[in-house]
């Protein structure tokens, strides 16, 4: 919510930049809202980051529950052969 925010700050200073005024006061609101928009920008790319990492951790997760499963299955059906001798 803090991201969406602080893009929201951003947005809104460069739009009052735009309305003239104190010109350095406007560079300082313009670059200050850049700032926030390039910090924004990063939070969101990490996040991404994050969400792909655990999402290939899930994937990997599934495939060993299903090696783990074939692995069992495999046994129980040598025991079976094992008990019928």
């Amino acid at each position: 919510m803090k991201k969406i925010a602080l893009t929201l700050v951003a947005v809104s200073a460069l739009g009052l930049a735009a309305c003239g005024g104190n010109t350095a006061a406007n560079n300082a609101a313009a670059d200050n809202a850049a700032d926030a928009m390039n910090a924004a920008t990063e939070s969101l790319e990490n996040a991404q980051a994050e969400v792909q990492a655990a999402a290939s951790n899930v994937t990997d997760a599934a495939a060993n529950v299903a090696d783990a499963a074939t692995d069992a299955a495999a046994n129980a059906t040598d025991a079976a052969g094992n008990a019928a001798k």
